[in-house]
């Protein structure tokens, strides 16, 4: 998190110079037109903020920015009207997201499992839907980089049965860090290869025995290659958090992911831990390699 001593100044675990700190400043002082999603990207532009495949990382600059505005550094425009970063959706309801027959048997009668990743608008507008109407935490627009997935059971008719949401991954869980075993220097540099599993659903009619574990079992399969496509960086651990008020990730174990404890409670945009222990969390992970701890832990 920024402060006012400019060495400690940091993006993504990479120190900010004071160079380049008057360069974002004067950027935000002279193009005032721009919103701030819009000064970001230049930011990232001026700075060669992107991934491994040449995308700015807007997202999480922009946020960076609003921590050097909240530590009097800089002065953003005001927000826009718009769908913020974390923030819930509004959510359409369309003949599409009604409730479809009910699917019920086990996980061996549903035929294939197929994951179509959510790429154009109609798509994006179905998943939103799905997930704001029938996942007890809605939609939310994702931080940073994301893939998300419609889900289709292929017997005895082709029939979407859920949604799975990967977004980039909470920047410090202590669970999950002490399981991991690296220090912070070393998770800055390697978090880009830890993917949140951020929404996982199958959909209230669709209750068939198993289902659940085996999606989980073949998405992070799939994300993985898609993620490492889209993004330049390969996978090597998949996080997710489960609400122990609610469920007891018994799908998650059943396809072999690792509990490791519970999170504070507090949540990633918790700045002032205002919320400590206010909604912990089950954390789960599961390699996606053989040496993926070791390889976390490299410098």
């Amino acid at each position: 998190m920024p402060t006012e001593t400019t060495s400690e100044i940091h993006f993504l675990g990479r120190q900010v110079t004071r160079n380049e700190l008057a360069l974002i400043r004067e950027v935000v002082a002279t193009c005032g037109g721009l919103s701030r999603m819009e000064l970001a990207n230049t930011v990232c532009e001026l700075l060669g903020w992107t991934r491994l495949l040449g995308s700015l990382k807007g997202r999480e600059c922009r946020e960076f920015l609003e921590k050097l505005e909240s530590n009097g550094l800089l002065r953003l425009p005001e927000k826009r009207m718009g769908r913020p970063v974390g923030r819930r959706t509004e959510v359409p309801v369309t003949e599409r997201g009604e409730p479809g027959v009910p699917l019920v048997g086990s996980a061996g009668e549903v035929g294939r499992i197929e994951f179509e990743q959510v790429r154009a608008e109609d798509e994006r507008r179905w998943f939103r839907e799905l997930v704001g109407r029938y996942h007890y935490l809605g939609h939310a627009v994702p931080f940073g980089a994301h893939l998300r997935y419609l889900v289709f059971a292929s017997e005895p008719e082709k029939a979407i049965v859920g949604c799975v949401q990967f977004s980039s991954a909470a920047w410090r869980m202590v669970a999950r860090d002490r399981w991991i075993g690296w220090n912070d220097a070393t998770r800055a540099r390697n978090l880009q290869h830890v993917v949140n599993n951020s929404r996982f659903l199958i959909l209230p009619w669709v209750r068939v025995k198993n289902l659940a574990s085996r999606v989980l079992s073949m998405v992070v399969r799939q994300m993985a290659a898609d993620w490492q496509e889209r993004y330049g960086v390969e996978p090597l651990l998949a996080e997710t958090l489960v609400d122990p008020a609610r469920y007891r990730g018994s799908c998650y174990r059943a396809a072999n992911w690792i509990e490791l404890g519970v999170t504070s409670g507090r949540g990633r945009m918790d700045r002032l831990h205002e919320r400590e222990g206010v909604a912990p969390k089950t954390v789960l992970v599961y390699p996606l390699a053989p040496d993926a701890v070791r390889r976390l832990r490299e410098s």
